[in-house]
């Protein structure tokens, strides 16, 4: 299953992406001497980030690839964003969609991934079905989370991560300059809303 820098990267893609669908989006622009952060989309590039790392937050119970890797929890994670997103005077359908399908790219990476460990693969569709489903390609390395500071782990770990750098890297990049070129006629917009003529 692949690391979680693979993951976040993977959330930063979907964030991005969702960018690029036509709708409510003038909030997400920023000009072109913004900050780096606010042009990355802010709060929510970062937030898809971090959602599309934490199904792997069941590391820390017993159960692994189960509850919090199926569509179920995709749900979940949109109607709670989308509840955010209200909250917050936020467009509620894209928010909402934009970090469900955040949280998952995390399974779909994990379905594309190497799986060693039993059972293979994960719960995808929990609560309808506990069968377990994995793909079979083995697109991502399987990455090593016992004994992580042993040599053998670490490289292990290193060629997963620069793997999963070399697939996804150069997808979130595409969708960043093809995000920019696609905000860049908002921002401007978004720049003389907040600043009027004198």
């Amino acid at each position: 299953m692949p690391s979680p820098i693979g993951h976040a990267l993977a959330g930063i893609a979907v964030a991005w992406a969702a960018d690029l669908v036509p709708g409510d989006r003038a909030w997400r622009a920023a000009s072109d001497w913004a900050p780096w952060y606010r042009r990355a989309g802010n709060g929510l590039t970062l937030a898809c980030s971090a959602i599309a790392v934490a199904p792997d937050l069941d590391l820390l119970f017993v159960t692994h690839r189960t509850v919090t890797h199926s569509i179920g929890a995709v749900l979940f994670v949109g109607v709670f964003c989308a509840a955010l997103a209200a909250n917050a005077h936020r467009p509620i359908a894209r928010v909402g969609l934009m970090c469900a399908a955040a949280y998952a790219s995390h399974l779909f990476l994990d379905w594309l991934g190497t799986d060693a460990t039993p059972p293979h693969g994960i719960e995808a569709l929990w609560p309808l079905s506990r069968e377990w489903f994995v793909s079979g390609t083995d697109v991502f390395r399987q990455t090593e989370r016992r004994e992580v500071w042993t040599s053998a782990t670490m490289l292990k770990n290193v060629r997963a991560i620069v793997q999963e750098i070399a697939i996804l890297g150069p997808t979130a990049v595409a969708l960043w300059l093809v995000r920019v070129k696609a905000l860049a006629g908002l921002g401007s917009q978004v720049t003389r809303r907040n600043h009027p003529p004198q």
